[in-house]
C-alpha cells in the first residue's frame, strides 16, 4: 500500500517497529529533492500529515456515535413532555368539570356535611354524605394531579430543552471536526501535487522498502510466517464480510454498504458476524481485549499509530482487510503496510477457534 496515492495517517508505532524499520533502511542513499529537502523527511512529513487526518476522522465518528446518542435522549425527552402535556390538558378538562358541576349546584365551598344538611332530600343521610365524600375526594385527587403535572412538565420542559441545546452542540463538533478532516486532506492533496515526478518515485521507491522492511520483522519477531491459527467461528465470518467488501472506496464516517472508513468496516464486519463493537477505532482499542501478536488469529484487530486512530482486520497469512484513506479503496495488504502497529485486539476472547478452516480464496 502506497501512502502517495491518496490522504491516509500514519504515527510512530511499536519501538521494535521502529527500530526494525530504521536498520533496514539506514544504508539507503539520502536523495534530496530540487529544493534540498530530503525525501525522508518530505515521507515523514507525509505521514504526520496522514496521522493527524486520521485521527481527526476518528474524532468525527466518536462525535456521530455521542450525536445518535443525544438525538434519541432528545427524541425520548420530548415524548415524555408531550405525554404529559397531554394528561395535565385532559386533568384540565376534569377540574373544569368538577367546577362547573359545582356551580349549578351551588354549592361551591361548602363541606360535605353542610351540603348533606341542605340538600332536599335527607331521608338517607348516610348515602348522601358518601357520595358527597366522594366527590370531595374526586376533587382533591384532580387538584394533586394538577399540581403534581404542572411540575413534571416543568421539568420535562427543561430536561427537552438541555437535551436539545447538547444535540446542536454535538451537531456544530461534528461540522467544524468534518471540516477540520477536509482541510488536512486538501493540506496532503497540495503537497502532492507540489511534488514531481521524480520526486514521488523516490517517495514510493522509499515507501515500499520501508514497508516491506517492516513486514519482514513483524512476520519474524511474532512468528505469523509460521504459525497459522484457526479463527472461531463469528470471526471467520467477519473476515468473508471483510474481504466481499474488497474494492469499494473509502469515505471519512462510512460504514457501508457502498463505502467504508477503517473503523466502519470492521464493525460492520464484526456486527454482521453477530458481535456489536465499538464503532471508532480509539473506542475497539479501549474496549476489547488485547492479545499479543503472536498470538494473531483471523477475526482479530489490528490497530495502528500512537492514537490507535486506524484499524484492520487480520486475515491469516501476515494479512489485513482494512479502508486506508480517502482516495483509496477497501483491500488486502501485508499487516506491516503501515509501519507502526500498535497492538491487537480480539471481539470475541471466549470463542474456541475452528478446529478445521479453509482459507478464503485471496488468501490461498
Amino acid at each position: 500500500m502506497s501512502y502517495l496515492r491518496a490522504p491516509h495517517s500514519v504515527a510512530a508505532g511499536a519501538l521494535a517497529t521502529v527500530v526494525a524499520a530504521a536498520l533496514a533502511f539506514q544504508s539507503l542513499p539520502v536523495a534530496a529533492d530540487p529544493i534540498g529537502k530530503p525525501v525522508s523527511e518530505l515521507l515523514r512529513d507525509l505521514r504526520v500529515m496522514y496521522e493527524r487526518t486520521e485521527a481527526a476522522s476518528d474524532a468525527y465518528n466518536r462525535t456521530t456515535v455521542k450525536l445518535t446518542r443525544q438525538r434519541k435522549r432528545t427524541n425520548d425527552a420530548e415524548r415524555a413532555l408531550t405525554s404529559v402535556r397531554a394528561a395535565l390538558a385532559e386533568g384540565r378538562t376534569e377540574a373544569g368539570r368538577l367546577a362547573r358541576q359545582q356551580y349549578r349546584r351551588g354549592d361551591i365551598g361548602l363541606p360535605p356535611v353542610v351540603q348533606l344538611l341542605l340538600a332536599r332530600d335527607a331521608r338517607n343521610p348516610m348515602d348522601g354524605l358518601h357520595l358527597l365524600t366522594r366527590a370531595a375526594g374526586r376533587q382533591a385527587l384532580t387538584v394533586q394531579r394538577l399540581v403534581a403535572g404542572e411540575a413534571r412538565q416543568r421539568q420535562l420542559t427543561t430536561r427537552a430543552r438541555k437535551a436539545l441545546a447538547g444535540q446542536q452542540r454535538l451537531a456544530d463538533r461534528k461540522k467544524k471536526q468534518r471540516e477540520t478532516v477536509r482541510s488536512r486532506l486538501h493540506r496532503v492533496e497540495r503537497t502532492l501535487a507540489s511534488l514531481s515526478d521524480e520526486q514521488l518515485t523516490r517517495l514510493r521507491g522509499l515507501e515500499t522498502a520501508q514497508q516491506a522492511g517492516v513486514q519482514r520483522s513483524l512476520m519474524s519477531a511474532h512468528g505469523l510466517h509460521k504459525v497459522r491459527r484457526t479463527p472461531s467461528r463469528p470471526g471467520a465470518k467477519a473476515v468473508r464480510f471483510a474481504l466481499r467488501q474488497i474494492g469499494k472506496p473509502y469515505r471519512f464516517g462510512a460504514e457501508g454498504p457502498r463505502a467504508f472508513d477503517c473503523s466502519g468496516l470492521t464493525s460492520k464486519a464484526w456486527r454482521k458476524a453477530g458481535r456489536s463493537i465499538p464503532r471508532t477505532s480509539q473506542g475497539q482499542w479501549k474496549k476489547l481485549r488485547h492479545v499479543p501478536m503472536n498470538k494473531l488469529r483471523p477475526g482479530d484487530l489490528v490497530v495502528y499509530y500512537k492514537s490507535a486512530s486506524h484499524v484492520a482486520i487480520y486475515a491469516g497469512r501476515g494479512k489485513v482487510v482494512h479502508a486506508p484513506r480517502p482516495g483509496s479503496d477497501v483491500k488486502l495488504s501485508p499487516v506491516g503496510a503501515i509501519p507502526s502497529v500498535r497492538g491487537a485486539v480480539r471481539p470475541d476472547p471466549g470463542k474456541r477457534p475452528l478446529l478445521h478452516y479453509r482459507l478464503p480464496k485471496p488468501l490461498r
